[in-house]
């Protein structure tokens, strides 16, 4: 308690770890460091007994442990991770899995896939994944974890406590999909019951997954209060199961 205000405290129980579109969760031992914000420059002059530092560039990283997982008929995390790819990932850690929660998005390079085997048998592989173009971003979930809709739906929204004028990214993970079409977009809200679509925040069209995206809007934009995420089709589908992540600006002068 902090000025007659309760602060929620809250484990790591319930985490979850999307690495573009495949649930890595149920393989993830431990996550070393999720962290970011700007590479530190030493502007140290000669008449100082201590560093003068000021920020630099945007950055980012996720570091984690893996289980081995080979399985090719339940989702393979070897498969995923041996592949080394050249191309960008999109990763989001989800903490906990419920609607509003926070989470953290990173477009990133996989830089290593490192085995260690100890003496007591136990196979785990070192993986860090390094910030590319973005820094990290942490906002706040938009789907309980990952929600299947079987049909157009309007999400539960979130309420971001006020409107803000300093735009938003957004991120998605897309883990599988059967149907013919289907496309995400991101809503907001006055009051919570009057909803429109946000000019820029609707996600690519989807026709098959696995498949991952981040978009944004200029720092400029205003999102309102409330927001939610909405699944529209024009050719119908029967499945999608997918997470949205929502990076809502709360300042000025967020750019890369």
């Amino acid at each position: 308690m902090d000025g007659g205000t309760v602060v929620a405290k809250t484990s790591g129980l319930g985490d979850a770890l999307y690495i573009a579109g495949y649930n890595a969760s149920g393989d993830i031992q431990a996550l070393g460091s999720i962290g970011g914000g700007p590479a530190l420059l030493v502007f140290t002059g000669i008449d100082k007994s201590a560093y003068e530092r000021r920020g630099g560039l945007r950055s980012g990283q996720i570091e984690y442990t893996a289980f081995f997982n080979s399985d090719p008929l339940n989702g393979s995390t070897h498969e995923k991770l041996s592949a080394l790819p050249r191309t960008d990932v999109i990763m989001t850690y989800c903490r906990g899995t419920q609607l509003g929660n926070p989470a953290a998005s990173l477009v990133a390079k996989q830089a290593n896939y490192d085995p260690t085997r100890g003496d007591d048998g136990m196979l785990t592989f070192a993986v860090s994944a390094q910030s590319n173009g973005y820094g990290i971003e942490w906002g706040l979930q938009l789907t309980a974890g990952i929600r299947t809709d079987t049909a157009a739906t309007n999400g539960t929204a979130v309420d971001t406590a006020a409107a803000a004028s300093y735009g938003a990214q957004a991120y998605l993970q897309v883990f599988s999909f059967v149907g013919a079409d289907a496309t995400v977009k991101i809503q907001d809200s006055a009051d919570g019951t009057t909803f429109a679509d946000v000019a820029g925040l609707a996600f690519t069209q989807i026709t098959a997954g696995p498949t991952s995206e981040r978009i944004a809007v200029a720092n400029t934009a205003t999102i309102r209060q409330y927001v939610r995420a909405i699944t529209v089709t024009t050719g119908g589908f029967t499945s999608l199961s997918f997470a949205v992540n929502l990076v809502k600006n709360e300042s000025a002068g967020v750019t890369f």
